[in-house]
């Protein structure tokens, strides 16, 4: 009885010094991955946006969201939304944060800039796990060129070489991963839709 009371001091007291080496290290890495987080997410707004001077995140997004709900890209999850401003503080457009759950690897995070007319100016990756080789050549700047440039209301993806401005070539062997980011660009340009009409 002895040994068996010993054996579960020991073991709750291995637990509890894990909990609190854990939780220790945990509050010591905490800001400096979020301060990593955001330096990326700026990065990436940047790269989508170039024109802009600064950025305005919009904080209520459940409008938006329940609009998104509404359409056929409501698998696309709204993570952030920001407007686009020049130096005087005039709305330039938007940039998206979106998670789309449709890649073949799994989710999906790209950002997407879009001017007031509805060019888009760029999309970024923030995270994708796609099969390297294949899925991933969607993270390859001459892939992504393809979107940079388009004034449309919705994308589309052709196998066999673009003939239409709103087109783009598909990555060969990754219908899957090229159907997911059209997507939600799709979603992206749905959003800057709802934002004109709402003015902001």
């Amino acid at each position: 009885m002895n040994k068996i009371l010993k054996n579960t001091l020991i073991l709750t007291a291995i637990t509890v010094v894990s909990g609190l080496l854990l939780g220790f290290v945990y509050e010591l890495t905490k800001e400096p991955i979020a301060l990593q987080e955001e330096l990326a997410k700026t990065e990436a707004y940047a790269e989508v946006f170039p024109e802009a001077d600064s950025f305005r995140e919009l904080e209520d997004l459940e409008g938006a969201a329940v609009y998104l709900a509404s359409t056929e890209y409501s698998m696309v999850e709204i993570n952030e939304v920001a407007e686009a401003c020049d130096a005087s503080g005039n709305v330039l457009g938007h940039v998206f944060n979106l998670t789309t759950p449709e890649g073949y690897g799994g989710d999906i995070q790209l950002t997407v800039g879009i001017q007031n007319d509805k060019t888009i100016l760029g999309i970024s990756f923030l995270s994708i796990s796609e099969t390297a080789g294949l899925g991933m050549n969607a993270n390859t700047e001459e892939w992504k060129a393809q979107f940079r440039g388009i004034q449309a209301d919705e994308i589309t993806y052709t196998k066999t070489g673009k003939s239409a401005d709103n087109e783009i070539d598909a990555i060969s062997s990754a219908t899957i991963t090229t159907g997911a980011v059209t997507g939600a660009v799709n979603a992206a340009l749905d959003l800057a839709d709802y934002y004109a009409e709402q003015g902001v």
